[in-house]
């Protein structure tokens, strides 16, 4: 099950994309993903397929030639040296679009297929809502540029993740997968990490070594097991069952870009805690945010 669902670096590869999710997997319908490395010279594009999509770099600066209907456009993003540099801008691209990305770095592009349209939207990194979750040893950073309350959009949910090192997120485990009015919520969900040693780390460090832990198991719904180890790059897909914990190894940051989308008639992220371990959000109230927090900027609190 875990080769069904879990995807090493470069597995997922089409073309001048290193990974590529989308409807062409079996069991998959509701969410895509596609990341590219690029270097000075090289541009990868997307056809109009139908989908609203949100552009984020993850490291580097990229300019972004899109369509508002007939007008043509151009956005360039600054972006950031690296996924634990803090929040970005981002360019969320209204469906009916083509899209074609120029610059240097590393950049993902998440999506959803939808028939509606909202304009599109250039979400600066100092517009970008950043939540600090959780508590303790379970404290993590949430960057909410692409969720109900920050963004107009038809289907597509997108945040990004950064767990300290030695931290836990994704936890306790929970689940999307029934629409229970009021409660939970049905959407399938990517996850994309990275890892890299804790900054002043050192020379000793090396980068390709860094890594987290992830999981997923079953749930009424489907079966489902993940037990992996996560580098840059991994591609973790949930369509449904509980998913966590994501665990920063210690010396290593872990982030993840999260991308949900679903069937239902509502866009909400409504979740279940696994029952077993719902009772560990209780014990935060009596702990503080991890003083490492938050990276790159200001936040907001919530556990």
């Amino acid at each position: 099950m875990s080769a069904t669902w879990f995807h090493r670096r470069g597995a997922l590869a089409h073309g001048v994309w290193e990974s590529v999710v989308d409807a062409a997997l079996p069991g998959w319908q509701h969410t895509g993903l596609h990341v590219a490395e690029l270097a000075e010279g090289d541009e990868v594009a997307l056809d109009d397929d139908g989908a609203e999509r949100i552009v984020v770099p993850l490291r580097g600066s990229f300019t972004v030639e899109h369509r508002e209907g007939l007008e043509p456009r151009r956005t360039v993003l600054r972006g950031r040296p690296s996924v634990f540099a803090g929040p970005t801008d981002v360019l969320y691209v209204s469906a009916g679009s083509t899209l074609r990305i120029t610059g240097v770095g590393r950049v993902a592009v998440a999506s959803s297929p939808t028939d509606e349209r909202h304009p599109s939207r250039h979400i600066t990194a100092d517009e970008v809502a950043v939540e600090l979750r959780g508590a303790g040893a379970s404290s993590r950073q949430v960057h909410n540029f692409g969720t109900p309350g920050s963004l107009d959009a038809a289907r597509l949910i997108v945040c990004e993740v950064v767990t300290p090192a030695g931290n836990w997120s994704s936890y306790p485990a929970h689940k999307h997968d029934e629409h229970v009015p009021g409660h939970e919520s049905r959407l399938e969900e990517i996850y994309y990490f990275e890892s890299a040693p804790v900054a002043g780390a050192g020379p000793a460090a090396d980068p390709d070594a860094a890594f987290g832990l992830f999981s997923t198991t079953s749930s009424p719904v489907g079966e489902i097991a993940i037990d992996e180890q996560v580098r840059t790059g991994d591609i973790a897909l949930v369509p449904y069952g509980y998913h966590g914990p994501a665990v920063a190894a210690p010396g290593y940051d872990l982030y993840y870009l999260n991308v949900m989308a679903g069937p239902g008639p509502e866009r909400a992220w409504l979740i279940s805690d696994d029952p077993a371990h719902a009772w560990v959000r209780e014990t935060w109230r009596t702990e503080q945010i991890d003083p490492r927090l938050p990276y790159g900027g200001g936040a907001d609190e919530e556990r």
